[in-house]
């Protein structure tokens, strides 16, 4: 395996297990969604669906991003944003509705674990952070302020605005607001060791 079929993989892996992630988390939404979440679900009680206003928020944010760095996305970024919109939308249309409330609970821990690590995963692939993470990451570079406390101020904010148009809003939408950071933090620092032992791996193999 070549470093960029290794890159591939971490990006359609890491997006893939994001938006399972997601998807989970809104199927445990008795506590609450996560914060962008919030505010997708707020908008889609007006029209169109979660995954189409997860693709229109992020197209927004894209257009601001550009406007703050002078750059053009890449297109990575363009792709996660279409990719991740649309699993979600055949993630939740495939995945049986959660009735329980302890399954409820289950999948909503599950899914911010798994939204997290998918997160840090295909940051690493290198190919251009989603619209979200852009932002999060313009918020890291421009201000100096941690991976978490940059993700921690944009979740609480945007949970605020989605509350305010009707979106569910619980104790899990807060746990998500403060424990994404951290998760997706721990979760950068895990893939960056692994994707760099893989490649030491491949290129050893290559060698011989």
């Amino acid at each position: 395996m070549t470093a960029m079929q290794l890159r591939l993989l971490f990006f359609t892996a890491g997006l893939t297990i994001l938006a399972f992630g997601v998807t989970l988390t809104i199927k445990g939404s008795v506590l609450g969604v996560g914060s962008w979440d919030v505010l997708h679900i707020g908008l889609a009680n007006y029209a169109l669906t979660i995954g189409t206003w997860s693709i229109v928020t992020g197209f927004i944010i894209l257009l601001i991003g550009t406007y703050f760095t002078k750059r053009m996305p890449k297109l990575g970024t363009w792709v996660n944003m279409l990719f991740v919109g649309v699993l979600i939308d055949v993630f939740n249309a495939l995945l049986p509705n959660v009735t329980t409330q302890s399954m409820q609970v289950l999948s909503f821990g599950v899914g911010i674990v798994l939204l997290g690590f998918g997160c840090g995963m295909y940051i690493v692939a290198d190919f251009g952070a989603g619209p979200r993470d852009s932002l999060m990451m313009l918020l890291t570079e421009r201000l100096g302020w941690s991976v978490t406390a940059s993700r921690t101020t944009i979740e609480v904010t945007v949970a605020c605005v989605g509350f305010i148009i009707g979106g569910p809003v619980g104790i899990g939408t807060v746990f998500m607001a403060f424990g994404l950071g951290p998760i997706v933090s721990r979760s950068l620092q895990f893939n960056q060791k692994l994707f760099q032992q893989l490649c030491k791996e491949t290129y050893a193999v290559q060698s011989h």
